[in-house]
């Protein structure tokens, strides 16, 4: 008993002298740019007890500086070197103290370094008076919002940008008088009037929080207040239509209470954020952010027009069951390092497919799940760009390229897969533990693993398949075997379950198989089947590659399949046979012409009509698309008349809009632009009319400039105004000025309203103008970097796709491969950004 328990004393004492030691070191080692996984390593395990006491003030002139003050306080185990992390100048940097100290500091690569000498083991307060960067602040004339994911919060304010260092946040912000504000923490009580034109809010002290999950909104807002079940919430827009507000907010407000209530009963935790407000903002980034009780979103997602398509109605419960679903899953639980920001996503999109599901019983969810999850995750990983849905990361600079249909899309069919081996019951429960071990603090994937192995099931070797792969299997039926293999021929095998469906003249028989080696044989049918497809219930994930029997089944017999999700899932499986060269246009094209009439799910309507916008425009010649574009045209307005509701009338004509090309539709749309001639049982609100004339003009309709001058008038909303004469010059009809509208995307102060750039890129890369186009391709793909440096986290991959989505040709494809072959120090994670981008494009040129 002596010697165990001097050996533990000792082991103590060794592992105490050995953090001393690192420590030292990492006091003595200057920081590197950004934040590495050694500093925030080294600062996790030092400092405890963080908290923030935050001030800015906020002019009502967006060109003068918002100065701060932060109080940080914090316990260290061992007194080291402090570093801070505050991304701007040494002149943003006003003071520095601890008490009545002023204290010595330095700033190297992006961070404000303290001394040791200034820092005690146990408490420490240092007190900042800083100016703020407008980099992650959002600063428009009206309003501001921070939008600090990954870790942006360091260009705003100094703190420990990193996830697993949560605080606790206390806010107060000067503000002009006529501005309203929001917070995560609720108002102390009425803002204090500090003259005629100014005003203090103060907000309470915040339950701990990442950095990137602290935020604000400051400005000139409408705020409508609700109460569902007991609880109120606040909604803060600028929306100048009445009208639309009025439609929308019941709708919201009704959405946002029983996602609410439904995550409290799944997880067994009530809601743990206190108050519940969302901001609608113009122009937004992201469809939402989920900054605890005060939630971002996208207002043109959430505020729809009467026109609304099916889609466009499920995404908005998505998008509300989603940001919903991060106040427990991400918020309450947060990854502790960004290479698991999957996890937060994964499970958002995964609950929030459940959430929607009872709100909508009209619509088939096996469906909705199958259209809305996999053709998005199929664009990228069918490509040499795509990655595993968990990566390493070596620093949060790298965390914005972790982003897109990856996590966002497969990594749900994933979890999908994994609730289905384990049963809803074990996989809840699991959940839930997760959800209590680690609340208010951070988890790994592995610590969820380890939780879900309890179950008796090898959620390791699962995960090492379909989380930390990258790719997708390739699934061949041939007669009666069925063949799995690695596309990227590394001997990787991904166990799954699938239902086959073998249709016969007499019905379809239904099989199960758990594949679990790569090659697999099905009992023969009695005589050969009409069809075979091997993912029936849309539950499977890979390139299931058709038989030639079914191919030509399905593009002559398609709307002769009774199921709906069966149906669904053969026109998904088509178009990635289509993509694989197995499949014509025209074929594809005939298929939609003949089967997309009679249809009679509207889902399916939307994806077959969403299709063909990019087999017309990318892969028809010219010659094919001027030969078919009456007989299209005229499908795409019986669609519009003889449709059932508002939602499917949308579509065929969103449709009919972005492939219009004939002078007799071109005349259509236009007046119908002009208000001449109406469509019964579809209204059209300010946003239907300016994408109407951005179509018309980039047609360089006669009288384009007239159209585009009469839409900026007749534009009562001063935020789509702004969009649309920044968007202008993009679809001018010379060629000098769309080089000069090109030409300031380069200034990262032209870049700062994204969804406004990235309009205009689709206009500048519009097919019909892609020859001259040309020579933005190689600018566009050389300030990439920048773009990543720059940009908020989805902003490289949907620069490029805007880039290159227009182009189908030979020389832009050469424009890519050389410019890749060029840069062989490209990121690697830039080079799948670009190689994701252009798959098309290679697919289409080839």
């Amino acid at each position: 008993m002596l010697r165990a328990g001097f050996g533990m004393f000792v082991d103590v004492i060794t592992g105490f002298a050995l953090f001393l030691t690192a420590a030292a070191a990492a006091a003595a080692r200057a920081p590197e740019q950004g934040i590495s996984e050694a500093l925030a390593s080294e600062r996790h395990n030092n400092i405890r007890a963080l908290r923030y006491d935050l001030t800015f003030r906020i002019p009502q002139n967006k060109t003068e500086h918002v100065q701060g003050n932060a109080v940080i306080q914090f316990q260290l185990r061992v007194p080291s070197a402090i570093v801070l992390d505050f991304d701007q100048p040494r002149d943003h940097v006003r003071s520095v103290r601890a008490g009545e100290r002023s204290l010595d500091f330095e700033m190297t690569a992006g961070h404000l370094v303290i001394p040791a000498s200034a820092v005690r083991a146990g408490e420490n307060r240092i007190a900042i008076g800083f100016t703020a960067g407008d980099e992650a602040l959002n600063r428009n004339d009206e309003f501001l919002y921070t939008l600090f994911v990954p870790a942006r919060a360091h260009r705003a304010f100094p703190c420990f940008d990193q996830p697993d260092l949560k605080a606790r946040y206390t806010l107060s912000l000067e503000i002009p008088a006529a501005w309203q504000a929001v917070a995560n923490g609720a108002e102390t009580g009425p803002a204090e009037a500090l003259s005629s034109e100014r005003r203090w809010i103060h907000f309470a002290e915040t339950p701990p929080l990442s950095t990137y999950l602290f935020g604000f909104a400051a400005g000139r807002f409408h705020v409508v207040r609700a109460e569902r079940n007991g609880r109120t919430f606040r909604m803060f827009h600028r929306e100048t239509d009445a009208g639309k507000v009025a439609r929308n907010q019941e709708a919201i407000f009704d959405l946002h209470a029983r996602a609410l209530a439904w995550l409290e009963e799944y997880t067994g935790i009530p809601y743990p954020w206190g108050k519940f407000d969302f901001v609608l903002l113009p122009a937004f980034q992201f469809g939402g952010m989920e900054h605890a009780g005060a939630i971002l979103y996208n207002a043109s997602g959430l505020l729809l027009d009467p026109s609304a398509t099916q889609n466009q109605v499920l995404q908005r419960a998505s998008t509300i069951a989603h940001e919903t679903a991060h106040m427990w899953f991400g918020d309450l639980v947060t990854m502790r390092w960004f290479n698991d920001v999957w996890m937060k996503e994964t499970l958002a999109n995964f609950m929030a497919a459940k959430i929607v599901n009872p709100s909508f019983p009209e619509i088939n969810h096996n469906l909705r799940f199958l259209l809305a999850y996999h053709p998005a995750a199929y664009d990228v990983d069918r490509t040499a760009g795509t990655n595993a849905i968990r990566q390493e990361l070596g620093n949060l600079e790298e965390a914005g390229s972790l982003y897109g249909a990856i996590i966002y899309q497969k990594a749900p069919i994933a979890m999908r897969q994994l609730e289905g081996m384990l049963g809803q019951d074990s996989f809840r429960e699991g959940m839930r533990e997760y959800l209590r071990r680690y609340q208010f603090g951070n988890a790994t994937w592995l610590d969820l693993v380890r939780i879900l192995n309890s179950s008796g099931h090898n959620v390791t070797a699962w995960s090492r398949a379909w989380i930390e792969t990258r790719g997708r299997p390739e699934v061949k039926v041939s007669g009666a075997t069925l063949a799995e293999r690695d596309p990227l021929a590394r001997g990787v095998f991904w166990p799954e379950r699938l239902k086959i469906a073998i249709g016969e003249a007499g019905g379809v028989e239904h099989r199960m198989l758990d594949l679990q080696r790569p090659t697999m044989h099905l009992a023969s049918p009695a005589k050969p089947p009409q069809y075979l497809i091997p993912n029936s219930d849309g539950l499977g994930y890979g390139l299931f590659l058709l038989d030639e029997n079914t191919r030509r089944y399905l593009l002559d017999h398609m709307e002769e399949i009774a199921d709906p999700l069966l149906r669904g899932s053969a026109w998904v499986d088509l178009w990635e046979n289509f993509l694989e060269g197995n499949i014509a246009p025209t074929a594809l094209l005939d298929l939609i012409l003949r089967a997309g009439p009679k249809e009679t799910d509207e889902q399916i309507v939307q994806r077959g009509l969403g299709d063909l916008p990019p087999v017309f425009w990318r892969y028809l010649p010219a010659e094919q698309r001027s030969a078919r574009a009456a007989a299209i045209e005229r499908m795409l307005r019986q669609g519009v008349r003889e449709a059932g509701t508002p939602s499917a009338k949308s579509a065929y004509f969103t449709a009919f809009r972005n492939v219009a090309l004939t002078p007799d539709g071109l005349a259509w749309l236009e007046r119908i632009w002009r208000r001449e001639e109406k469509i019964e049982g579809l209204p059209f609100a300010e946003e239907d009319e300016i994408a109407m004339a951005l179509e018309l003009a980039v047609r360089a309709v006669p009288g384009w400039e007239d159209i585009l001058r009469t839409q900026r008038d007749r534009t009562l909303n001063p935020d789509r105004r702004a969009r649309f004469e920044f968007v202008m010059p993009a679809l001018s009809a010379d060629p000098a000025v769309r080089a000069q509208a090109f030409a300031r995307l380069r200034s990262v102060e032209n870049r700062r309203h994204e969804p406004w750039v990235l309009e205009s890129l689709r206009y500048l890369h519009h097919p019909l103008r892609q020859e001259s186009a040309r020579a933005f391709l190689r600018p566009s793909l050389e300030l990439l970097p920048e773009i990543r440096r720059t940009g908020d986290i989805f902003f490289p991959q949907r620069w490029m796709d805007a880039s290159l989505g227009g182009h189908n040709s030979r020389e832009a494809a050469a424009i890519v491969r050389d410019f890749l072959a060029r840069n062989p120090q490209l990121p690697q994670r830039l080079r799948w950004v670009v190689l994701s981008a252009a798959d098309d494009l290679f697919r289409a040129s080839r």
